[in-house]
């Protein structure tokens, strides 16, 4: 009898091993195997993707006068704005912002880029998106050219703009969010306003922790 307790305990110790170790092996898979999700980061006004979103492929005109294509954003983060120089209040707000979050970012951050997609190409000119870009910082550029096309990079970060004339002048109305591109070229966050510069720069850190951390290997 005592012989017959032994082995059943004996066998229902093995069970109770074989479970425990089967469970913690599924956790260390899933843990160790699935990509984390997303940061909640709604507290920014910022919503990253879990899965990237593709930018349309456009070939357009820099400050410079140089051609940029879709595959020339690829290999560093970047924030996209879609304004126009003469905008009045909202793009030199907004490009303010971004020059401060610049300022504040932790050095051992990657350098972003600043992109400000043109909603007014008869205006934008090379030179004149140069001049503009330039007060902010060596890191700010700009991109001008075709309307249609600028329209098509515009709605693939989720941002649209509408030209009026109000007394002979052109007004353009256009989203104030900004894009956060990924150094594939893919769309990885939006930030809505309003934005505050030491929040868009935690919300950049905590972005790319997080896509650092989940990067496939090779």
């Amino acid at each position: 009898m005592g012989r017959s307790i032994r082995i059943t305990l004996f066998v229902l110790l093995l069970l109770v091993v074989l479970v425990f170790g089967l469970t913690v092996g599924r956790q260390v898979f899933l843990v160790g195997g699935e990509p984390a999700p997303a940061p909640d980061l709604s507290q920014y006004n910022a919503y990253v993707y879990d899965q990237p979103r593709p930018l349309v492929e456009f070939s357009l005109t820099n400050e410079e006068g140089e051609t940029v294509t879709r595959e020339d954003l690829r290999g560093r983060w970047t924030f996209v704005f879609v304004g126009y120089t003469n905008c009045p209040d909202i793009c030199p707000a907004a490009m303010a912002n971004l020059r401060r979050t610049d300022q504040l970012l932790s050095p051992e951050l990657p350098q972003p880029d600043y992109l400000l997609v043109s909603a007014d190409p008869e205006h934008d000119t090379p030179a004149k998106l140069k001049a503009y870009t330039d007060f902010f910082g060596e890191h700010f550029h700009g991109l001008t050219g075709d309307l249609d096309t600028l329209r098509q990079v515009a709605k693939s970060v989720s941002a649209v703009f509408v030209h009026r004339q109000v007394n002979g002048e052109l007004l353009v109305d256009h989203s104030g969010h900004f894009a956060l591109l990924n150094p594939d070229g893919d769309v990885q966050a939006l930030i809505q306003p309003p934005h505050k510069p030491e929040q868009l720069a935690e919300a950049f850190e905590r972005i790319y922790q997080w896509a650092n951390a989940n990067r496939q290997p090779g």
